[in-house]
């Protein structure tokens, strides 16, 4: 019987059925299935058949993955220890399989690549003795798998085993961490995976490059109440997943350093009757695709909120960065109230939805202490006069302890939104914290940007009034580092964006070629073209997008505010037309009628070609900005130029050293 079902389960998978007609067979193998199976093998395929996982039930549960029938991971093995030691996966008893495809949309709220996104893919359930279970699902641009369990009490997990074997000559993108307690803001190091001790981890997402083959990003999606994935090395050719242990004990050293004092010997104590994170691998054959796939927000749960017509993405003037030098005012620039009104007059000017009260307005310890200068409800009375929302920065852990009070006080001045700081950590309490913090601002309608954050795991979509979050070296990172460079930039849209939205920061007006760069923590300037940051607007994927520079400079920049004040954050399609990771991308994105076009280049000089069959039928009018002819010695240096096109056309472009290309297309009248 066994070996019919495995050969049954083999020739369903090669075909494409109806959701009613995997329901059947699922039935099928159900009713046939009454003693536990072993020591077989048991096949996916992703809709398209390019991908295939092969699920080896044997003493120990392994899987394999192949993508065109080249395997692209050997077989790696997967285990949960639990109480008393049981190991979930050692000498495992199948008493169940049932399978299922899907071939769906999702809609979501806030629609980051595209407004509808494709839902298809073939899944496997194993259910095995002793009250646990793999789901497996194939996509066509990846695969993932969950376990879950059936006890009736709560459990503790000691350890989850997690494996991924590649082969000899298989590098990685590797963003190395020093330790659990990081805001995740790393560079990636480009390694043979061979390369990488023992000793060495890194958080995630993580860019594995197959020898000859496609590549792979591995993440996880719909982590809640459990500890995040991590990575470590093994002097071979194999990552292994490890986790911050439950925190017991803690001290605050200031404000924001929160020092872990001591851990438990176990990852979490979570319900027995539940499902766990998915182990995701976005496989791209292309490295466009990875900017293009949705796979992270297609595993997480769905929307939980009932009612969110009040989600309204948009961009934010942002103090901290530019360190409010203002200019040309008569008043002294700070953390006050004529400061910010004036940051309220440029949003209101520009139709900028929201502006950002970073550090310095309330006394650092107590949310519910408001700084000398700030008169709060003025601040707030003359925003809502001028139609803009006010976001309130705050430490993570001054609006825990007074969390209540925090957000009676917030909701009463009519605050727009909160950004979380300094979190650093992703062990259980504080990924349930991440969680708690999403549910209480919705209940407010208040919008969320986490920063000193962990990666995306698809809370938006849980949660769509978490818009964006940090965990990135981002531009910020200028002030005080020479290592933003546009290579670090575009390797960005490739790993950490795949995950979903990233708060980048971009803006600056002060733009430096290599050798003129310099790191001043007042006065921040940027590394590449002021090209190169206009593009940052349509290739980085923020649903509350910052500009970052300084509200007087920008109105001095009376073109590059007409571009920056009509560019969209939400996008209803995204098309990939060139790229290569840490190279170049070249990318085109519609919300509603209108395209835009966003190109960026690493310190080479670049020649690309904008194909512009995307288009609709008919004459548009191009916007372009593109790098001025002495762009490579004067940073800020670009052109704006005005054409006409049609889909049947071609251009060519020219990108300077760090530079970029960008531009607004819409219908011709």
């Amino acid at each position: 019987m066994s070996d019919l079902l495995n050969r049954l389960s083999w020739k369903f998978q090669m075909k494409v059925f109806s959701h009613s007609k995997w329901f059947v067979f699922a039935a099928f193998i159900t009713a046939m299935v009454s003693t536990p199976l072993s020591g077989k093998t048991y096949n996916l395929r992703s809709p398209d058949e390019d991908i295939s996982v092969a699920i080896d039930v044997n003493e120990v549960i392994a899987y394999s993955v192949f993508f065109k029938s080249k395997p692209i991971l050997t077989p790696s093995e997967i285990s949960m220890t639990i109480d008393n030691q049981r190991k979930l996966g050692g000498n495992p008893r199948l008493l169940q399989i049932e399978t299922d495809t899907i071939n769906g949309k999702i809609h979501p709220v806030v629609q980051v690549k595209r407004k509808i996104i494709a839902d298809h893919y073939n899944e496997i359930t194993l259910s095995f003795k002793d009250n646990y279970g793999l789901i497996f699902r194939a996509y066509n641009d990846g695969m993932a798998y969950r376990f879950f369990t059936t006890f009736d009490s709560k459990i503790k997990v000691f350890n989850e085993q997690v494996e991924f074997n590649f082969n000899k000559n298989d590098m990685i993108y590797f963003p190395r961490e020093d330790g659990f307690v990081s805001h995740n803001e790393r560079f990636y190091e480009h390694r043979k995976i061979d390369s990488i001790t023992n000793k060495e981890i890194c958080s995630l997402p993580a860019l594995v490059e197959i020898h000859k083959g496609p590549k792979v990003l591995i993440t996880e999606s719909d982590l809640e109440d459990y500890a995040g994935l991590w990575l470590r090395g093994s002097n071979k050719s194999s990552l292994n997943g490890i986790f911050a242990r439950r925190v017991v004990k803690e001290e605050m050293k200031n404000d924001r350093n929160c020092v872990v004092k001591k851990r438990a010997d176990y990852i979490a104590d979570v319900a027995g009757n539940r499902k766990f994170p998915w182990r995701v691998m976005i496989i791209a054959e292309k490295d466009g695709d990875l900017v293009e796939s949705d796979l992270v927000f297609k595993l997480a749960k769905g929307c939980v909120l009932k009612e969110t017509a009040w989600i309204k993405p948009g961009k934010v003037a942002w103090d901290w960065y530019n360190a409010n030098n203002i200019f040309s005012v008569e008043f002294r620039a700070g953390i006050n109230t004529q400061t910010y009104k004036y940051y309220i007059d440029f949003a209101s000017k520009y139709g900028i939805e929201y502006v950002i009260l970073d550090e310095g307005w309330y006394v650092l310890g107590n949310v519910l202490d408001i700084s000398p200068g700030m008169d709060m409800n003025e601040i707030f009375r003359y925003a809502k006069e001028k139609k803009v929302g006010v976001i309130l920065w705050v430490v993570w852990k001054a609006l825990d302890d007074q969390l209540e009070a925090a957000m009676v006080q917030f909701e009463k001045w009519g605050a727009a939104g909160i950004k979380v700081d300094f979190m650093q950590r992703d062990d259980q309490w504080m990924v349930n914290f991440y969680h708690r913090i999403a549910e209480q601002a919705a209940k407010r309608h208040l919008l969320v940007d986490f920063h000193g954050s962990y990666k995306p795991t698809g809370l938006r979509r849980m949660y769509p009034n978490v818009l964006t979050r940090e965990g990135l070296k981002g531009l910020e990172s200028n002030k005080w580092s020479k290592n933003i460079t546009p290579e670090h930039n575009l390797m960005l849209p490739f790993i950490r964006m795949a995950t979903g939205p990233m708060d980048y920061t971009p803006g600056s007006m002060v733009n430096a070629c290599k050798k003129n760069f310099r790191s001043i923590f007042n006065r921040p300037m940027s590394q590449g073209t002021r090209c190169h940051q206009l593009a940052m607007y349509v290739v980085f994927e923020s649903p509350l997008q910052m500009i970052s520079d300084s509200p007087s400079v920008y109105l001095r920049e009376k073109e590059c505010m007409e571009f920056l004040s009509a560019v969209p954050t939400v996008w209803d399609d995204t098309k990939v037309l060139d790229a290569k990771i840490a190279d170049y991308i070249l990318i085109a994105r519609r919300n509603a009628d209108d395209w835009y076009v966003g190109a960026m280049t690493d310190w080479s000089r670049r020649e690309m070609t904008v194909d512009f069959s995307f288009l609709g039928s008919g004459l548009y009018v191009i916007d372009i900005y593109q790098d001025g002819i002495n762009a490579d010695r004067y940073g800020s240096d670009y052109k704006k130029v005005t054409k006409k096109v049609e889909r049947k056309d071609k251009m060519n472009i020219m990108l300077a050293p760090g530079g970029g290309w960008a531009a607004k297309i819409t219908k011709a009248r």
